[in-house]
């Protein structure tokens, strides 16, 4: 479960701003917009295709470092 701490003197705006990014970078906030509602097919297809070439850019990224 990921979680921001708000500084001191931070703005609530900024934590939850930070709480946003750190949500969508895990893929939470898709999930939970994917389990909402019904996928079709077509979304579903393209779902996959989108997390496929993400996987294969970061090992394309990792292999040659």
């Amino acid at each position: 479960m990921p979680e921001v701490i708000v500084r001191k003197g931070e703005p609530i705006d900024r934590a939850l701003k930070r709480l946003k990014s750190k949500l969508d970078t895990e893929g939470i906030l898709d999930e939970v917009r994917r389990l909402r509602a019904f996928e079709t097919p077509t979304q579903r297809t393209k779902r996959k295709a989108k997390a496929s070439a993400k996987r294969a850019k970061a090992k394309v990224r990792f292999v040659l470092s």
